[in-house]
């Protein structure tokens, strides 16, 4: 019973955010806005860079407003002249990961970021939320948008042509998926395109995905790169690529990200998206993901499969890390007073907003890591970074482990929720 009161929810809240006509307040392509993220562990400030129009909106037109709030931000698109929400979305950032660093400390950076949204057809007023230590929300910036704003480029920065790996219809009744290649040079053009049909399958391989595939559209921009490879900075090793990828963010090795967003959207507005992923072409061992930004993974590591899904699950369904003894850049990412917003991680501090409907009645809370719940929905200790007072939902599962098509099933339904969502 408590298992379908939840999906009855979940149904009930995409329906009642779907009672607006996409049209009346819409155009189908995108109104995108490049702000800088300024700060320190103290300080926080937004500043607009530029507007652009792009040429596709590759979103839901049924499901314009978030329901998840997952995320360390979100952003929330008023009509104007009604105050009425007809956009909202939550998700973090690079800024977001790195205010949990020890620098953060030390210094103020900026970092670039960007929202999109379906291009207005009147004024709009564009608020900025950002969340306190409790992962309550507050408005910190809002800014005022006029689509007849003559300053609003038009022109496509980076214009590349696409090639579809997995096509399945319109892109709002799907979920789409840009790939850019960085590292890869016009001599590495047939591989890129075979690593794409390669990769698409390993994301088929892996349930819910592989139920769910006639649900994917997935693109691949056909952009490439002076040089193979990818920056690794602490090797003295340094590439001159599109996407301008580098290993040790933060000073983690194996941590694959960029700080180029501005490029990295351009390159994306070639096609329609919901999610970006980011192919480098390299051996090395690596990857990235952050929910609702980007995804990054490795070409050609023996654990590029893995990689490749675990990331996803990150930056599609804002699935958290459930191991706790790799290395890492944060300093307390998950405070033990806090519940996360992650799906799959608790402190029990309001575990009933968890997967408590999951659990069988004669299942301890916590879970003894015995043999007698090793495949069974609990409460294990250890995750999120951390070896105590942050739990997990299962023994094991793709987001703790080097695991194919190992998915637990909190993380499953919360995938799970995450396509119906930008599908229906």
């Amino acid at each position: 019973m408590k298992k379908i009161f939840l999906l009855l929810f979940i149904t009930i809240q995409f329906s009642i955010y779907a009672q607006f006509d996409f049209e009346e307040y819409f155009f189908d392509k995108t109104l995108r806005i490049d702000y800088y993220h300024t700060g320190n562990d103290t300080l926080e400030i937004y500043s607009i860079d530029e507007l652009l129009q792009e040429p596709f909106w590759g979103g839901s037109k049924n499901n314009l407003i978030d329901v998840f709030n997952y995320g360390k931000y979100k952003f929330i698109v008023k009509d104007e002249a009604t105050g009425k929400e007809i956009y909202s979305r939550t998700y973090s950032t690079l800024f977001s990961e790195w205010l949990t660093t020890e620098e953060a400390k030390q210094t103020t950076k900026s970092f670039s970021e960007t929202v999109v949204f379906p291009f207005p057809k009147n004024p709009v007023i564009v608020e900025f939320y950002s969340r306190d230590k409790k992962n309550n929300l507050h408005k910190k910036f809002e800014y005022k948008v006029d689509p007849s704003d003559y300053f609003i480029k038009k022109e496509k920065p980076l214009s590349f042509p696409v090639k579809n790996i997995v096509s399945n219809g319109k892109p709002e009744m799907n979920v789409d998926i840009v790939i850019i290649p960085d590292g890869y040079t016009k001599n590495d053009s047939l591989k890129f395109i075979e690593d794409c049909e390669r990769f698409s399958n390993y994301l088929f391989n892996s349930s819910p995905f592989k139920e769910n595939k006639n649900k994917f559209n997935i693109h691949a921009v056909l952009s490439w790169s002076e040089e193979s490879g990818t920056d690794i900075p602490a090797e003295n090793i340094w590439r001159r690529t599109i996407a301008n990828s580098s290993f040790y963010t933060f000073g983690v090795d194996r941590y694959l990200m960029i700080y180029d967003n501005k490029t990295l959207r351009s390159l994306a507005s070639n096609a329609p998206y919901d999610q970006i992923y980011v192919l480098v072409n390299t051996t090395k061992y690596g990857g990235g993901s952050i929910y609702n930004h980007y995804s990054v993974c490795v070409s050609d590591n023996s654990n590029s499969e893995y990689i490749f899904t675990h990331e996803f699950g990150h930056g599609f369904a804002s699935l958290g890390d459930e191991y706790y003894t790799s290395e890492v850049a944060y300093s307390e990412f998950y405070p033990l007073d806090v519940e996360p917003l992650d799906p799959n991680l608790t402190t029990l501090v309001d575990f009933d907003s968890k997967w408590k409907d999951l659990i069988d009645d004669n299942t301890p809370i916590p879970t003894p890591l015995t043999k007698e719940f090793r495949n069974k929905i609990g409460v294990f200790e250890g995750g999120g970074y951390s070896a105590k007072g942050v739990y997990r939902p299962a023994y094991d599962c793709t987001m703790k482990s080097i695991s194919i098509d190992n998915f637990c099933a909190v993380c499953k339904r919360a995938i799970q929720q995450m396509i119906d969502f930008y599908s229906n």
